[in-house]
């Protein structure tokens, strides 16, 4: 099974696994750090503890090689300011994807950079026919991130998962599909 790369170069910031030694520490920090600016949105918040965080970190390896979930953290100068992730989605070819920032790093299209190169990352995977992107309605920074990279809304849905403290219980759900090659010759005779 193919799987993406683990270190992906964006210019001004980097895509990269998380490590589940030592990530700890900035993980915990860059968690803690953004919390008041989550916890609207993500519902995880409220049960967010040091346990949940060597959790996560201990299962991003193990989830990463059996192709679950690809979790990337988002790197700027060495330091982490938030996670971009993709993982299996409800049909067996398609990708969903999260992501989030610290709050001081928002404002300056890297949630959409980070995105637009995680999906890029999941189409050279031949598995995958489209990724998909879901957001709690009321969230419109999220929003933003699918609408400016192309994605097309194609559903609504009663959130699957405890509602945000601020979200209104549905889930708005963007896809892209994977590009089609270029047709050689013309396209009308």
């Amino acid at each position: 099974m193919e799987r993406p790369r683990r270190i992906i170069e964006c210019g001004d910031f980097v895509l990269r696994c998380w490590r589940e030694q030592s990530d700890f520490t900035p993980a915990r920090t860059l968690i803690e750090e953004s919390l008041e600016h989550l916890r609207p949105w993500e519902p995880w918040v409220a049960r967010h503890s040091e346990k949940s965080t060597r959790d996560f970190l201990a299962k991003s390896e193990p989830n990463w090689a059996s192709g679950d979930v690809y979790n990337y953290a988002i790197a700027k100068d060495g330091t982490l300011i938030g996670m971009c992730q993709s993982y299996r989605g409800p049909e067996p070819r398609g990708r969903r994807m999260g992501y989030w920032l610290h709050p001081a790093a928002t404002g300056r299209g890297i949630a959409t950079r980070a995105t637009a190169a995680v999906v890029t990352e999941m189409f050279t995977l031949p598995d995958v026919a489209y990724v998909e992107i879901a957001h709690d309605l009321y969230n419109t920074s999220s929003a933003a991130v699918p609408r400016r990279l192309g994605f097309t809304e194609v559903l609504r849905e009663q959130a699957t998962r405890p509602a945000a403290p601020a979200g209104s219980g549905i889930d708005v759900v963007w896809r892209l599909n994977r590009p089609t090659p270029p047709v050689d010759g013309p396209l009308c005779p």
